[in-house]
């Protein structure tokens, strides 16, 4: 086996390893300045402030092109769950027995029936 002192492997971790103690403590110095803090916010709200002006240019874009945007189109996806939530209601109501009987029951006059017009032709009187 090689020795520690001329292992290029062992050389080679420590010195990562001191490269990374080095870096962590200059990123912990960095980080608790204010002046990190006030660069990060500026950073933030200018970040923010471009994000909502692509957004409105995006909107007033597809605008132009007659296409939904993005909150157009979840409204129009939670919409359509509504109605199908209410259509899945209305078929399991049909699918339950006695479902027209009850209907019938419930005070609701039957359907009228058509006068018989018309006779068997043996039934001629």
């Amino acid at each position: 086996m090689a020795d520690k002192g001329n292992d290029p492997l062992a050389l080679w971790q420590t010195m990562l390893g001191e490269m990374e103690k080095g870096f962590n403590a200059f990123a912990s110095k960095a980080v608790s300045s204010p002046e990190f803090s006030k660069a990060m916010n500026q950073a933030g709200g200018a970040s923010a402030g471009a994000q909502k002006q692509m957004s409105e240019m995006m909107e007033k874009y597809l605008g132009g092109l007659n296409m939904p945007t993005r909150a157009q189109m979840v409204d129009m996806a939670v919409r359509l769950q509504s109605i199908e939530a209410q259509l899945a209601e209305i078929k399991s109501l049909l699918m339950q027995p006695g479902a027209a009987a009850g209907a019938q029951s419930a005070g609701l006059p039957p359907s009228p029936r058509p006068p018989r017009t018309r006779r068997p032709p043996g039934e001629q009187t």
